[in-house]
């Protein structure tokens, strides 16, 4: 059986503005996690995890910003102990009503990111961190706390939304005033991030807090770049083979709209 703990006192981060999907859960899964690129992205980020070391025997695994639990529950199918955060409840009820259908056991805790280090949880050999900096409003403090949260020698898998990729996206589709506003909304649009990171200061804020980068990987190379997007959905299959053979290869590797980091804790 998954535990959901509920915690109301989430104002540190309402009042931080970091982004919370309740209300629009749902929404997320169909155009997101059930699209082409969700997938692309699972496989890609479960392929860089289970080549890993840290991860050939059963560990405890802190997923931060865990949304509805996909990769967490792949993991948690091959035998680690999961504990799943998120700023939302239903993301996370979703989780756990996925866990359960699965007869998985997760432990799940609705906690801002800035909450975590105050736990008093004892530091996880591997914590994983996907496509959340770019909602918050401090990433590179975000990046010393996953540092306090991590065991020494142990791994943090991060994910983060590429501004050279995002740029590079939308000169190529001729929005122009719009990569002149410094990829700025006009109106904000709830499921697109607002905060895309310069993957070399993401580089430095890991160095400061402490980390070694012992391996980068692209992620949608060249998914969102195809002159026919049908191909996405038609062409998936060969699309995925191409990105896991050139995703870690340069110039690939930093045109990928998000930039996963294997980041060693020193």
């Amino acid at each position: 059986m998954s535990i959901l703990i509920i915690r109301p006192e989430v104002s540190v981060a309402k009042k931080m503005q970091d982004q919370s999907f309740d209300g629009i859960a749902g929404k997320f899964a169909k155009n997101i996690y059930d699209t082409s690129k969700g997938k692309l992205r699972q496989a890609v980020l479960l392929r860089d995890l289970l080549e890993r070391p840290e991860l050939s025997r059963p560990c405890r695994i802190l997923d931060v910003g865990a949304g509805q639990g996909q990769l967490a529950l792949e993991l948690a199918s091959r035998g680690h102990q999961l504990t799943l955060t998120d700023l939302s409840a239903e993301m996370l009820q979703l989780a756990q009503q996925r866990a359960d259908a699965q007869q998985l056991q997760i432990e799940c805790h609705q906690l801002p990111l800035q909450q975590l280090t105050a736990q008093g949880w004892p530091a996880f050999p591997v914590v994983l961190c996907h496509a959340v900096l770019e909602w918050l409003e401090q990433p590179a403090e975000a990046i010393a706390q996953l540092r306090q949260l991590v065991a020494p020698g142990g791994l943090v898998s991060l994910m983060f939304y590429n501004k050279d990729a995002k740029r590079l996206s939308n000169i190529i589709y001729g929005n122009f005033n719009y990569v002149l506003r410094d990829l700025t909304f006009k109106k904000k649009v709830r499921l697109s991030p607002q905060n895309p990171l310069q993957p070399e200061l993401v580089a430095l804020w890991c160095q400061q807090a402490g980390f070694v980068i012992e391996q980068k990987t692209g992620v949608r190379c060249f998914h969102d770049y195809l002159r026919d997007r049908s191909e996405q959905e038609t062409e998936y299959e060969q699309l995925l083979q191409v990105e896991l053979m050139f995703n870690r290869q340069e110039p690939y590797a930093s045109l990928g709209r998000y930039q996963h980091l294997v980041l060693k804790a020193v």
